[in-house]
Order: C-alpha cells, then sequence, then structure tokens
C-alpha cells in the first residue's frame, strides 16, 4: 500500500510539472499569482508631460492599470548614465517586469538581464533581443511616419521638407527615409515640381532651444513643411515654425493642442492600445524572450488626428493610403535607403 501512495504521488508531481503555466517559468513568472501582485515598472528617459514620447508611454501605464488591473509604477527623467544602475536596481528588488522606454535602453537591458534570470526586459522601441528574458516590442514606427507624410505631403506647399531625427539609429532612419519618399512622391504627384526633403539629427532628445533653432535654420532655407521625432527637442522645433509660419506634422502624440495653427495634424501612437496588448502577453506567458514582439498599422495603434485645416479629401487620401498599406498594396519596406 506503501508504495502505491508513493507511486501515485509521484505521478501527482509529474502531472503537476506538465501542468505548468509557460509564464511560470524563469524569466517569464507571472507565477499564480493576479495582475496586481505582479511588480511591474516602466522606466521613462523624459518627464511624463512632454506632450510626447514619454506622455505617450505613460498613458500605456495608465491604462494598463486600469484594463488589467496591475499596478505598474514608474521613474521619469532616468539619464543615460543610469540606465544600468536603474535596471538592476529594479531586478534586485524582484520586479517581474521591466519596461523602458526607447531604443537607447537595448544596450543596458540586453547586459543586465543575463544576471536576473527571473525577470523579464521589455525595451518600447526595442530592437535587440539577446537573452531569454529579453523581449522588447517594437511599434513599425515607419508605418506611422508614413502616415505621417500622407498628411505632410497633401499640406505643403512648395514641397519642400524639413525633417528632424532624435539620433540616427536603425529605427529612426527608416521611420525618416519612408516619411520623406512618400510625402516627396505626394507632392511630386500635386505638381509640385523640385519636391525635396532635407534631414537632420539633434543627437539629442531633450534640447528644446536646439529643436527651435533648427527649424528656424532649415525654415529660413526653404522648408514649408517640419517633422520631428525627437522628444522635447519637437517642442522646441514647433516653437521655432510657429514663430516662423511653416507647417508642422506632430508625431508620436496629440501634438495639435501645443499650438494648432501650426501643428496642423499628428499621428497618435496609441500606446494605450500598445501596452495593453504587452503587458496582456506578460501575463499569458507569451511574451517570449529572444524576439522582438512588432504592431503597426493592422493592430490600429496609429491614429491620425487633425486640425480643422485639413479638409475632407485629404482625409479621404490619408485613409486610402492607411488602407493600402494594411492590405499590402506597397511594401513600405521597400522604402528605405539602400545600405
Amino acid at each position: 500500500m506503501k508504495k502505491v501512495l508513493i507511486s501515485l504521488a509521484a505521478v501527482m508531481v509529474l502531472l503537476a510539472a506538465g501542468c505548468t503555466p509557460k509564464n511560470q517559468a524563469a524569466g517569464g513568472s507571472a507565477g499564480p499569482r493576479g495582475a496586481s501582485d505582479l511588480k511591474i515598472v516602466l522606466i521613462l528617459p523624459g518627464p511624463i508631460n512632454d506632450q510626447s514620447w514619454n506622455a505617450t508611454n505613460y498613458a500605456g501605464l495608465v491604462k494598463s492599470n486600469a484594463s488589467l488591473g496591475t499596478k505598474m509604477e514608474y521613474i521619469e527623467n532616468v539619464q543615460a548614465p543610469d540606465y544600468e544602475s536603474t535596471f538592476r536596481n529594479y531586478a534586485e528588488r524582484g520586479y517581474d517586469l521591466i519596461l523602458a522606454a526607447g531604443t537607447q535602453f537595448d544596450e543596458a537591458a540586453n547586459k543586465v538581464a543575463p544576471s536576473y534570470p527571473k525577470t523579464v526586459f521589455c525595451v518600447v522601441n526595442g530592437m535587440i533581443s539577446n537573452g531569454a528574458n529579453v523581449a522588447p516590442i517594437f511599434p513599425r514606427e515607419y508605418e506611422a511616419s508614413y502616415l505621417a507624410a500622407l498628411i505632410a505631403g497633401e499640406v505643403t506647399k512648395n514641397g519642400q521638407f524639413a525633417t528632424i531625427g532624435g539620433f540616427p539609429n536603425d529605427a529612426m532612419e527608416k521611420l525618416l527615409d519612408v516619411y520623406e519618399k512618400v510625402s516627396v512622391d505626394i507632392a511630386k504627384g500635386r505638381g509640385i515640381s523640385g519636391a525635396k526633403a532635407v534631414r537632420a539629427y539633434a543627437n539629442s532628445w531633450d534640447d528644446v532651444s536646439l529643436g527651435k533653432q533648427m527649424a528656424e535654420t532649415m525654415i529660413n532655407n526653404g522648408a514649408d513643411t517640419l517633422f520631428v521625432y525627437a522628444n522635447q527637442v519637437g517642442l522646441g522645433s514647433i516653437q521655432g515654425a510657429r514663430e516662423k509660419g511653416a507647417k508642422f506634422i506632430g508625431f508620436s502624440g496629440d501634438q495639435t493642442v501645443i499650438a494648432p495653427e501650426t501643428v496642423v495634424g499628428s499621428v497618435i501612437f496609441d500606446f494605450e492600445t500598445f501596452y495593453v496588448w504587452a503587458v496582456q502577453k506578460y501575463i499569458d506567458g507569451t511574451l517570449d524572450g529572444n524576439t522582438v514582439h512588432e504592431a503597426g498599422l493592422k493592430e490600429k495603434i496609429f491614429v491620425p488626428v487633425y486640425t480643422p485645416a485639413i479638409p475632407q479629401n485629404v482625409k479621404d487620401n490619408v485613409e486610402a493610403g492607411v488602407q493600402k498599406a494594411v492590405s499590402g498594396g506597397i511594401d513600405l519596406t521597400a522604402l528605405f535607403a539602400k545600405k
């Protein structure tokens, strides 16, 4: 009888092991706890009130907590020299999931992650995953810049486009490639000869005065439509465009509220949807490491916003362009500059 009982106990242990949810494995351990028990933090490189990248990510945190019942925390204004120590601080304290908002966190996340296999490191906009507990999520930003280009190509009067990026990383270059080529093509299709785009990099995310100076210089050189993806640098660029009378296409957040007479249209990253999608994947145990998890127009995480300056026919043209991309009628990756 004792042998039978021991055998039954062994079978029960094996069955229990075989039924362990995927997210109880090392590196993705949500365990039997509820969403509210998970220790999750979001690391932000800037302030949550920047009306751009950081505000957009913070909105995702708020929505996740409201929709999923999580209690995600955040820390803002984390600077590059502190990336690694911030990751280690939260991992040492037993956090289950650490999100960091921006490609600039890729190197630090992949460096720190091997020391903390029970913590999942998720870089938003991340492009590198070298470990079983590194699971970046990546919005196909070039699809969002395509949407911005559909607006810009209709807005410009002289076909002179100015673009400013924060840093020349791979994702930034690709999204600017798409924006520039599509907006110029639309302008030329409208009969504007000599349409072209000029690009510059701020090599900063937070230098507001530099953004204003760069915008003013580019406008003085003939640009009438600006597109900037550089967090707070973009706020300075909007100020410069407003003072010079140029038009601006907002990006990442709804920047029309900053200066609606200048920012006539904007592309919102619906990071509320994006974050809920990603955090739910973690809870379900499907936010796998060694993988970059992507979403874009098809997942409806990019949304255009217009001011009254944008007529209905332009909105219709933009929607037609979106449907073309979603249906595969245009290969946006073919627009990336050849390296």
